[in-house]
């Protein structure tokens, strides 16, 4: 299940998850049928835990947190895409600025909740930057566990928002209320898809 994800490693890649990823599978083909909104609310939440994290360490940088403020706001139609957008671009800018890999990704993994009011595509961003900084804290002999862990923990709290965002009576922007757009997630997996049938049939 981890194999891809070990030889990332051995590769040195900073990023050590992906959409082809076998251990994040089901978690996207659940984030393939949720709403836009569910998607926020999800990331949004989950962000919560890498941010607390990363305030243990960086109490004094509030960039990541005033992210993910920004960006709620946002969703609610308080404030516009141009605020927001830089308030993401300064979460990742944090991750360039500390030089400390672990804690960069969490920064990432910010920005990408906070993104994810934009488009759904960045709602897996969440996962593959917070699982990376996993992996860089236990180790690469002792992650499968706490990873195995954080992705059911994924799931769970996606199954509690696709139940219970639209029971909460939200404020919303107008441009997330809007459910007859597809998942943009699951369109780029169709898109995917059919580039790799057509390569397919061309071999």
């Amino acid at each position: 299940m981890f194999s891809d994800v070990k030889a990332k490693f051995k590769r040195k890649n900073k990023i050590l998850f992906s959409r082809d990823s076998e251990c994040l599978q089901e978690l996207i083909q659940l984030i393939q049928i949720q709403t836009h909104r569910t998607l926020v609310m999800w990331t949004l939440d989950c962000a919560r835990i890498p941010l607390i994290e990363f305030e243990e360490k960086y109490p004094e940088e509030r960039r990541p947190r005033i992210c993910l403020d920004i960006c709620e706001d946002w969703a609610r139609g308080k404030t516009k895409m141009g605020k927001a957008k830089r308030a993401i671009l300064d979460s990742h800018a944090v991750a360039k600025e500390i030089n400390d890999q672990r804690y960069e990704t969490l920064c990432h993994a910010i920005g990408h909740a906070g993104a994810t009011v934009h488009v759904e595509t960045h709602a897996l961003g969440l996962p593959m930057y917070e699982l990376t900084a996993l992996i860089l804290k236990y180790g690469i002999d002792n992650f499968e566990e706490p990873v195995h862990d954080k992705i059911e923990f994924y799931q769970k709290r996606l199954l509690y928002w696709q139940e219970n965002t639209d029971k909460l009576k939200l404020e919303w922007a107008d441009f997330l209320l809007d459910d007859t757009k597809p998942n943009k997630e699951w369109l780029l997996s169709k898109k995917e898809n059919k580039a790799l049938n057509e390569n397919n049939q061309e071999l």
